[in-house]
């Protein structure tokens, strides 16, 4: 999974089992580089655990990187790999402090506000923190849900733990006694796959789902703000062609990019938290809404910024500007800034041109990451319509039975008839029986 984000003045970029930092600064930065392949590997169970595991053998990972996460100061990156690796950074200087493993592979990581904490989530619906006083401390479990979980936050106000699961739920619960269920976020209609809490708005929510929909929450009560269907409001902002496209872009931009199974795979906010960008996985366009808290409506369809290709990722950097992670060797980034209430593309920037730089030589890593297929793909449930076949079932099994009926009914006709031609003859033969019995008699 290619991710892309900031931490102070460095831009993060996950390709394959690769992390890389660039300075947008300053030049004379050299990049950081990271290869998870090269990290400690995980010691080999002793025989005593391998009976007490029933003797079962783990699946070996690729390395990849599944999740990168940036704490909320800037000053410590984490991530986790496919060989359930659990890496934390620190910054200036750059260097890895605690190589940990978690149980199973991860999917989701948060920071807690202190940056004492780090909440991690599996595949299995599990929870667990992580100590960062403690960079050699084993997890604790947290808490569970009974589905497999996609998302993990935590509240700016440290109080509440905010997951997001395979079955449509979201829920909020208390931190420090994760037992205690504050509300349920109930509402979308397949699986939530991404969760972010706007800046400047601590007591809301925005949620993405693999049904097409962004909807706003105020989490702590459960109730919804707000939906919107990023299907329909492609429909509705493609009336005009974006003024971002160059030529050959739009001799080959397709309107119609969100499709019906669309997933919401990234949802974030700009610094100031007037602006929120969202993005549907394999869809060559980043829909932007306002938030407007005053207004009848919060969530405000503000415009749609079409692309030539779908983006990896994309985050805001500290001073409002949208960076894009694209799949293309030549341009691996995008900058785009809001000017007169328009989101344009900035290609002048030396910072634009000194991060190419830096990613343009781990390109392979990102190229061999891109060749996976959809992450969200295996989440949608499939309906079964076991109505249908049982209704015609019925009706042919109803239409046998009448025709049965009615073979009976005619079999039956047949009969009385039979006996009626019967009963004539006997009728006729007694006549004619009794007449010649009078004929035969001797006259007194």
């Amino acid at each position: 999974m290619s991710v892309v984000g900031f931490s102070g003045e460095w831009i993060l970029s996950t390709r394959g089992s690769r992390l890389v930092a660039v300075h947008i600064k300053e030049s004379n930065r050299e990049p950081y580089v990271f290869e998870c392949s090269s990290a400690d590997k995980k010691p080999k169970p002793t025989k005593a655990e391998n009976d007490s595991d029933g003797g079962s053998s783990e699946e070996a990972g690729s390395d990849n990187i599944l999740a990168l996460v940036v704490s909320p100061s800037g000053k410590l990156v984490a991530l986790t790999d496919d060989n359930k690796r659990l890496l934390v950074f620190q910054r200036d200087p750059w260097r890895c402090i605690s190589t940990r493993w978690v149980v199973r592979r991860c999917v989701s990581l948060a920071f807690s506000p202190t940056e004492e904490e780090l909440l991690v989530a599996d595949k299995s619906g599990d929870v667990y923190s992580f100590s960062l006083a403690e960079p050699e401390g084993a997890g604790l479990l947290k808490m569970g849900h009974l589905s497999m979980l996609l998302a993990v936050l935590v509240s700016p106000d440290n109080k509440y733990i905010i997951t997001a699961d395979r079955d449509e739920k979201i829920r909020v619960s208390h931190h420090q006694s994760p037992y205690n269920i504050q509300s349920f976020c109930l509402g979308h209609r397949q699986f939530v796959s991404a969760l972010h809490i706007p800046s400047g708005h601590p007591s809301w929510l925005l949620s993405g789902s693999g049904d097409g929909t962004l909807k706003l929450w105020e989490y702590k009560s459960g109730n919804l703000l707000q939906s919107c269907d990023l299907r329909q409001l492609d429909q509705t902002l493609n009336s005009e062609t974006d003024p971002n496209l160059d030529k050959d872009e739009v001799q080959n931009h397709n309107p119609g990019s969100v499709k019906q199974n669309a997933t919401v795979c990234r949802i974030i906010s700009s610094p100031d938290g007037h602006h929120v960008a969202a993005l549907c996985e394999r869809v060559s366009a980043v829909q932007f809404f306002t938030l407007d808290p005053d207004g009848e409506l919060k969530l405000v369809p503000h415009s749609q910024l079409h692309l030539s290709q779908p983006p990896l990722d994309m985050a805001f950097n500290p001073d409002g500007q949208l960076w894009i992670l694209m799949e293309s060797r030549d341009v691996p980034v995008q900058v785009f800034t809001l000017r007169q209430s328009c989101w344009q593309r900035a290609a002048d920037q030396p910072e634009l041109s000194r991060v190419t730089d830096g990613l343009t030589p781990h390109w392979n890593a990102l190229e061999a990451a891109m060749r996976t297929t959809n992450h969200f793909q295996h989440l949608f449930k499939l309906s079964y319509d076991n109505i249908t076949p049982y209704l015609q079932k019925k009706q042919q099994r109803l239409e046998e039975q009448q025709m049965k009926r009615t073979k009976v009914q005619e079999d039956g006709g047949k009969r009385t008839n039979v006996q009626e031609e019967q009963q004539m003859k006997r009728t006729k033969v007694q006549e004619e029986d009794g007449g010649k019995r009078l004929r035969t008699e001797p006259l007194s």
